[in-house]
């Protein structure tokens, strides 16, 4: 499995790019001898015939994406379009100099590639689906058809604490708001300076935002709306965070402010650093605020939009909306202020809701419309996706969660989660198949942190197997 993982990760694969690892994963499946097709979105499907014995049993789809995040740090060097991840081994964990890692969904599609290339794995009929997209909009579950699976039973390998069962997830919706704004020469006598909230945790927009860790983009806006406050402070550009599903680690600013100024403002940053350190002590350790000088801009925000969008961004939710009243410690509803890019007179921002009710997410999704609207921004909702309802009594959940016991000696918690999984979607078109998910240890998805545990692995990769040879016969033989 770990030389199925590495050469995967040697092939560039970023979320709507990835027509070099569909033409690896299908050369893989063609090279075994295996039925292998691509549909018409680029999910590529690879079916292997039940092992000598266990042609009696239910198929199994083994289900994982092919996309990864891509991040990085800013001093990293690294071209995510032309290199291989750089993998390396710390202790008992595997870690990636400076990037992501792409466990994130690396591990569970080389396991379902471990299962089809080996000659000694006991198994049923494997129906391996490997979407596309998963990160940036799950258009590969979206777009794949009914009719085209056969598997009564999906096993999902795409969560990431491994001693969990995962039977529902959140769904989600991208909230992008864009507009234009007057552009101003700056006042004479101004010196600028490049402004840098860095050094954040970040992590999954999902399946970390109850840890209360700091967002990049909120903080340089405090930052930044505290000093208008008190100086003649004009910003020239904001260029913060990235991805949607990743909390935002790093943020910038070029500002201006008046040379008699300058000493007040360096104090004030150094003060609200100081307190930003002490609120965000235990989650960001490594928060720092840097100041540098830079050349002038042609061009500042002017005065009037400078206000508008600095106070937006202050008012648009950010965080846990709403805990689940239902089961404990689920955030039922949330959002991820992502994106925040204001320069040569145009602005973007970009959010990331989810929410396992759907009209609770619509309604935090649309209170962030009208906190943009009230400037005059154009909002738009796309990319919507529904959650996974939970369905405890499926035979598959009961049989995993007594294999679970017997292998370890302690019962696994059945739960949800708030990351967005393929699994509600794919149930969509097909409705009676029994769904459920797990994975090895992995740590600090969606961020250069990311790291999956060795030996999780092989906890993971036992209970697979054994899973595996305890598949159900055929419901309709």
């Amino acid at each position: 499995m770990w030389q199925h993982f590495a050469a995967l990760n040697a092939v560039p694969r970023p979320s709507k790019k990835e027509q070099r690892v569909i033409a690896f994963m299908k050369e893989f499946g063609e090279r075994l001898g295996l039925e292998t097709c691509v549909d018409e979105i680029g999910n590529v499907i690879i079916r292997k015939p039940a092992s000598a014995g266990m042609e009696d049993r239910a198929t199994v789809v083994l289900q994982g994406h092919l996309d990864m995040v891509h991040q990085k740090n800013a001093d990293t060097d690294f071209d995510f379009d032309s290199q291989g991840i750089d993998m390396y081994i710390d202790g008992d964990w595997v870690k990636a100099r400076g990037t992501t890692l792409g466990a994130d969904n690396g591990i569970g599609v080389a396991s379902a590639m471990a299962i089809l290339a080996s000659n000694d794995i006991q198994h049923p009929a494997i129906e391996a689906l490997f979407t596309i997209d998963e990160e940036t909009g799950m258009t590969g579950a979206m777009g794949l058809k009914g009719g085209l699976l056969e598997g009564e039973i999906l096993l999902n390998l795409d969560t990431e604490d491994d001693d969990e069962i995962t039977i529902g997830c959140a769904g989600g919706v991208d909230v992008t708001v864009t507009g234009s704004y007057p552009q101003e020469p700056p006042e004479a006598g101004c010196v600028a300076f490049r402004v840098s909230v860095k050094g954040l945790t970040g992590g999954h927009s999902g399946m970390d935002i109850h840890r209360g860790r700091g967002n990049a983009n909120k903080l340089i806006n405090r930052l930044l709306f505290l000093s208008a406050q008190k100086l003649a402070l004009r910003v020239a550009s904001i260029d913060a965070g990235g991805l949607r599903n990743a909390i935002p680690r790093e943020s910038f600013a070029v500002v201006t402010v008046n040379q008699s100024q300058v000493a007040d403002f360096k104090a004030l940053i150094a003060s609200e650093t100081k307190i930003l350190q002490a609120e965000y002590a235990t989650t960001d350790p490594r928060l720092e605020v840097v100041m540098e000088p830079v050349e002038g801009p042609a061009s500042v925000l002017s005065a009037d939009f400078q206000g508008k969008i600095l106070r937006a961004v202050w008012a648009c939710p950010n965080g846990i909306f709403r805990m689940s009243p239902d089961i404990d410690d689920l955030v039922q509803t949330s959002n991820n202020l992502a994106r925040v890019r204001v320069a040569e007179g145009n602005y973007k921002v970009l959010c990331l809701t989810r929410g396992s009710v759907d009209t609770e997410k619509m309604d935090l999704a649309n209170a962030i419309r009208c906190t943009f609207e009230l400037i005059d921004a154009n909002v738009s909702l796309d990319g919507a996706y529904p959650g996974w309802a939970p369905r405890p009594d499926a035979p598959i959940v009961k049989m995993m969660s007594e294999l679970y016991e017997e292998m370890f000696g302690e019962k696994a918690p059945v739960l949800a989660c708030h990351a967005g999984l393929e699994c509600g979607i794919l149930g969509t078109n097909y409705p009676d198949i029994q769904m459920i998910s797990f994975g090895p240890n992995i740590r600090g998805a969606h961020s250069p942190d990311e790291k999956v545990q060795i030996s999780s692995v092989q906890k993971y990769w036992g209970y697979l197997m054994e899973a595996l040879k305890r598949i159900p016969a055929k419901s309709n033989p």
